[in-house]
């Protein structure tokens, strides 16, 4: 398990679905050396926000930046926020993962 409770083989499994942010599409950073800007830094996401949710449904990879944003948010809050807006990031736009946890009112 790794420091958020996460088994290795869904570990694995997310690392290979959630190639690109699952939130804005951008390509993830791995690693972050440092001096550089994490903002593009891979990050483990709680779809809904409870850390006692350990499944692949719950569990995402996204870009600090939009993990920063979203917060402790609601997902179907967050996603009309100006952040959101912004970086024109709808149902339309994220990962399938993200539209299922919207569809269900998320």
């Amino acid at each position: 398990m790794n420091r958020w409770n996460i088994p290795k083989e869904m570990e694995k499994e997310i690392i290979i679905r959630d190639k690109k942010c699952v939130y804005c599409g951008i390509k993830m950073l791995d690693k972050v050396y440092r001096g550089e800007s994490r903002k593009n830094a891979a990050t483990w996401e709680h779809i809904i926000n409870d850390e006692t949710i350990v499944t692949k449904e719950n569990i995402a990879r996204c870009c600090a930046a939009c993990n920063s944003s979203k917060g402790t948010k609601k997902l179907s809050d967050w996603i009309n926020s100006e952040y959101c807006r912004n970086k024109n990031i709808n149902i339309n736009t994220v990962a399938p993962i993200i539209k299922k946890a919207l569809k269900m009112g998320l």
